[in-house]
């Protein structure tokens, strides 16, 4: 996959890792489709894509993909459209017990991580293949690979995010369509503040474990151009997922029994 010359999308573009994929991808796209709520946010960033590239087209498409009908909304209009690369990059988490999680909380993260992820793969998805050409970058997470106690239905959206692209990748694999699945570890973006719940402190990892969120879209592209299914950046990331997804369900299952009783 050539990404000179394409035309992309990208949701949860207004901040993160989605702007990010926008400020790598603008010296190369010839046309950009900004998804976001927050529209003075994107169209801050369609002024900076344009000092990039002064011959970039860039469209900003104010849409909440929590809920069901501006999704569907969305990819009605996109599939009329020429697209090249869809980056799924909107997500939400939550942070806590399922037990006393707001419903609601739980609700929109179900919509955005799963169900618009796959609503918009659908929509672009034939045209993609008519033209015999394009990517599908699905960010997921290195919470996919095992469940993780207080981060439970994040962690399991996830796995949907991931296992969902390994089977479309195989799905495709003739139609000359890259599919792959981005599973950052902690990365410095808003994702970790609007995943604490009130009054709670964001959560944190060691400090040597966060990725810079430029490398994590500049491995991301990589991966798309060099059709690869899956990508886990950073050195101690790849470690340890690696010794994670090796690791048997009791010996998890006993480690946090154990954790329960600290």
């Amino acid at each position: 996959m050539r990404l000179d010359g394409c035309s992309a999308v990208i949701t949860g573009a207004s901040a993160g890792i989605g702007r990010e994929f926008a400020r790598q991808l603008a010296p190369h796209a010839k046309r950009l489709v900004l998804v976001a709520r927050r529209r003075e946010r994107l169209e801050e960033l369609r002024d900076q894509l344009g000092r990039i590239n002064s011959k970039l087209l860039v469209e900003a498409q104010i849409a909440d993909l929590s809920r069901s009908e501006e999704v569907k909304k969305l990819g009605a209009t996109l599939e009329k459209e020429q697209v090249d690369v869809l980056v799924n990059n909107a997500g939400l988490g939550d942070y806590g017990s399922v037990a006393i999680a707001d419903p609601g909380r739980l609700d929109e993260m179900i919509q955005v991580n799963v169900l618009a992820l796959t609503i918009l793969t659908r929509a672009l998805l034939p045209q993609m293949i008519a033209q015999k050409n394009g990517a599908i970058m699905n960010v997921s997470s290195s919470a996919s690979f095992l469940p993780i106690p207080g981060l439970a239905v994040y962690a399991a959206t996830k796995a949907y995010v991931t296992s969902f692209s390994e089977a479309l990748r195989a799905e495709v694999a003739r139609d000359g369509i890259a599919v792959c699945a981005l599973c950052p570890g902690p990365v410095h973006t808003e994702f970790g503040t609007v995943a604490a719940r009130a009054s709670a402190e964001p959560e944190s990892a060691p400090e040597f474990i966060y990725v810079p969120v430029e490398t994590v879209v500049r491995d991301a592209l990589k991966a798309i151009e060099r059709n690869k299914p899956l990508v886990i950046p950073g050195f101690f990331m790849k470690i340890g997922m690696t010794l994670a997804r090796l690791t048997p369900m009791p010996l998890l299952r006993l480690a946090w029994r154990f954790s329960r009783r600290v």
